[in-house]
C-alpha cells in the first residue's frame, strides 16, 4: 500500500510539473512567444512605425501582462495558415492568437486546446460591384479565391451543394497572392471570415469598387490555442480572457481601475481586481494580474474598439460580439 502511495504521489508531482512547464518557460525567459497573422489588418499586422497592433496582438499583451508584468513582454512570431499549428505544437510559440476557428477535428486530432472564443465570426464573401451581385446565392458558376490551409472550401462546398449550386475553386498558398488574384479579377469572388473580409477590402487597389456581401454561411468562433497537456497554462490564458470580458461588464476599464480597486464595493469587482478572495494563486500568478492586464490593454470593449471598431479603417460594429446583456454572444463565467 505505501508503495502505491509513494507511486502515486511520484505520478502527481511529475504531472504538476508538467503542467507547470509553459509558465515556468515564459518567466524564465522573460517574453510571451505569441503567433500572430501578420497580414490582418486590425488584427496582428504591422503598424506605420513597425509594430504589431490590433486585436490579436493587445490579447498577446494582455497574456503578458498577466505573467511578466508589462504589455511590452511579447515577442510576436509571424505565422502563415500553413504553419501555425505546428509551430504550437513544436513549442515554437506559447499561445497561437492568431484568428484560428474552434473545431471538434482540431481539439480532438490535434494536441491542441482553445481557451475561449474571442471573436465570433463567420464566412462571408467578398465581391466587385460591377458584378452585380448582391447575395451569395448569385453565385453559381463562380471562380471563388480560396487560401490553402483554411476551413474555407469545405465550408463553400457544403453550402454550394446544399443550394444546388457549383463553384470553380482558385488556391492561393498566401494571403498576398490571393489578394493580387482577386484585384486582377482572376476571381469572382474571396470567402473567408467577414472580419478578414473588411480587412482584405482595405488592401485593394480601388477598396470602394468592391463590397462585403451580408450572407454568413458557417459559424466561426475565433479564439487563441494552447498546446494540450498543460492545464495551468490553459487556465491562465482562458481566464485572462474572461478577465478583459468581466470588467467590460463590470464597468471596469483602464483609466478607472485603479479607482475602482480603491473604493468599490461591488463583491464582483474586488475579486476580480484581487481585494477580496484568491487572486490569481490557484493560476500561479499575484493577485494584481487581472487589475494591471486592464490597466494596460484596457478591457475588451476598449480593444475591440481601439482596433476594429466604427472609429477604425475597419468600421466593423460590436454585432453578435457585444455582451450578452446587451444583446450579443459574449459572455464570461463568473470569477
Amino acid at each position: 500500500m505505501r508503495a502505491l502511495f509513494a507511486a502515486a504521489a511520484l505520478l502527481i508531482g511529475i504531472a504538476g510539473a508538467a503542467q507547470a512547464a509553459t509558465l515556468d518557460d515564459v518567466k524564465a525567459r522573460g517574453s510571451l512567444n505569441c503567433g500572430v497573422n501578420p497580414n490582418l489588418q486590425g488584427f496582428g499586422a504591422r503598424d506605420a512605425e513597425g509594430n504589431y497592433a490590433g486585436f490579436d496582438a493587445d490579447f498577446c499583451r494582455a497574456v503578458a501582462t498577466a505573467v511578466l508584468g508589462g504589455p511590452a513582454k511579447v515577442t510576436f512570431v509571424p505565422l502563415s495558415l500553413k504553419e501555425r499549428f505546428d509551430a504550437l505544437k513544436s513549442g515554437k510559440v506559447d499561445v497561437l492568437a492568431r484568428n484560428t476557428t474552434w473545431t471538434m477535428d482540431r481539439e480532438t486530432a490535434m494536441p491542441l486546446r482553445f481557451a475561449g472564443v474571442s471573436y465570433y465570426d463567420g464566412q462571408g464573401f467578398i465581391v466587385k460591384k460591377l458584378l452585380g451581385v448582391t447575395s451569395a446565392l448569385q453565385l453559381s458558376g463562380a471562380a471563388i479565391c480560396f487560401q490553402t490551409g483554411a476551413t474555407t472550401e469545405a465550408n463553400v462546398e457544403d453550402f454550394f451543394r446544399e443550394k444546388n449550386m457549383t463553384f470553380v475553386p482558385v488556391r492561393f498558398e498566401t494571403l498576398d497572392d490571393l489578394v493580387k488574384a482577386f484585384d486582377e479579377g482572376k476571381c469572382d469572388t474571396f470567402t473567408t471570415d467577414v472580419s478578414g473580409l473588411y480587412a482584405v477590402r482595405l488592401r485593394l487597389k480601388n477598396p470602394d469598387e468592391a463590397m462585403v456581401l451580408q450572407d454568413v454561411i458557417s459559424k466561426e468562433p475565433l479564439g487563441p490555442a494552447v498546446r494540450q497537456g498543460d492545464e495551468q497554462w490553459l487556465n491562465i490564458v482562458r481566464w485572462t480572457l474572461y478577465a478583459l470580458i468581466t470588467a467590460e461588464e463590470l464597468g471596469i476599464t483602464s483609466v478607472n481601475v485603479d479607482e475602482q480597486k480603491a473604493t468599490s464595493n461591488n463583491a464582483a469587482v474586488r475579486r476580480l481586481l484581487g481585494v477580496n478572495g484568491p487572486g490569481g494563486a490557484s493560476m500561479g500568478l499575484d493577485a494584481d494580474w487581472a487589475a494591471r492586464t486592464i490597466k494596460a490593454v484596457g478591457n475588451y470593449g476598449e480593444i475591440f474598439d481601439r482596433n476594429l471598431g466604427p472609429s477604425t479603417p475597419l468600421a466593423i460594429n460590436r454585432g453578435i460580439n457585444a455582451l450578452w446583456n446587451a444583446g450579443g454572444l459574449l459572455y464570461a463565467p463568473p470569477m
